[in-house]
């Protein structure tokens, strides 16, 4: 395993791709009012996942990482 490419094969779903679909735009707007709600947090827990399978190694999962620079 000398390759750096990530070890998530998983393709994103359309909804996943989208910053702000219609299922996160629901649930922002049904949250009660003193919820937290970050949009992020779907991506954020896929790229701990990603560093947990790899073992911590960044490189493995610098995909995850990209769309943080955009």
């Amino acid at each position: 395993m000398s390759d750096s490419t990530p070890q998530d094969t998983t393709e994103p779903s359309k909804a996943d791709t989208q910053a702000w679909s219609d299922d996160k735009r629901r649930k922002f707007e049904t949250k009660s009012k003193s919820e937290f709600y970050d949009p992020c947090q779907e991506a954020a827990q896929r790229s701990y996942r990603c560093l947990f399978r790899n073992g911590g190694d960044k490189n493995m999962c610098g995909e995850y990482f990209q769309c943080v620079h955009r």
